[in-house]
């Protein structure tokens, strides 16, 4: 399947979510697997899920808005920011005097994100149809890049790495929680549109990830690794939801 077909998988597939007509995130749907359910196992307190609900659509593999420091008063990237979650946690850590910019490449993510901007009263977060291989930002503008199981959406990976790089501050950091692969699927597997979206499909190996990531000169200051998410979301495929922290060096 070539880029383009990827992406019009994905924005098929994530813009039916906002409509109520599409799965949560991963292989394993269910009554069991609600998205409070899901953000509940993957790190997110029940205070969060309470308070963000309508944000909370059940699409990530961890909380990267706790991989690391997020001080107040800094600016903040969300890279496939859905339906804002990630984005209004971060904007309780930077304050007001902090600002919080969400992408995604889905026109119906941006506007049920905005549109969740205007209720929970958050002025200084704002959202941006945009591609992650080619952002909507400006050079060296952001203090900090989140991105919550997205990068494996991303056809050309080394691109977006390059635009996280480009847009990061000196000494900017970057946490990313994503899904990776524990060893290499099949053609089929490959090429299986639930499987792409599914945030399967289109992963890296891990240690191809991890790689790509030092040799963009970005040191890893933070890596973890949780297997478990194979089983509960995943159908026991070989994945694993790997954690990063890094700076531009």
């Amino acid at each position: 399947m070539d880029r383009e077909d990827i992406k019009r998988v994905v924005r098929k597939y994530y813009g039916e979510i906002t409509k109520g007509q599409g799965c949560c995130c991963g292989c394993n749907c269910g009554p069991q697997n609600t998205p409070a359910s899901i953000a509940k196992s993957i790190g997110y307190s029940e205070e969060e899920v309470r308070l963000f609900s309508d944000a909370n659509l059940g699409l990530g593999c961890g909380k990267p808005t706790e991989l690391g420091e997020i001080r107040e008063g800094e600016t903040v990237l969300d890279l496939g920011s859905g339906a804002g979650f990630d984005c209004f946690l971060a904007a309780q850590k930077v304050g007001t005097r902090g600002k919080v910019i969400g992408v995604d490449i889905t026109e119906e993510m941006v506007n049920r994100a905005r549109a969740n901007a205007k209720k929970y009263a958050y002025t200084n977060v704002e959202f941006h149809l945009g591609d992650i291989e080619q952002l909507p930002v400006q050079d060296n503008s952001c203090d900090v890049v989140i991105s919550n199981c997205v990068i494996n959406l991303v056809p050309d990976k080394c691109k977006a790495f390059q635009e996280i790089y480009r847009v990061l501050k000196n000494g900017g950091r970057v946490y990313l929680s994503d899904i990776v692969l524990l060893k290499e699927l099949t053609e089929a597997e490959r090429n299986d549109e639930k499987l792409i979206a599914g945030c399967v499909g289109g992963a890296l190996l891990r240690d191809d990830y991890v790689k790509m990531i030092e040799d963009l000169s970005f040191e890893i200051v933070f890596l973890q690794e949780d297997r478990e998410i194979s089983e509960k979301q995943y159908q026991r495929l070989p994945v694993a939801s790997l954690k990063i922290g890094a700076v531009k060096k």
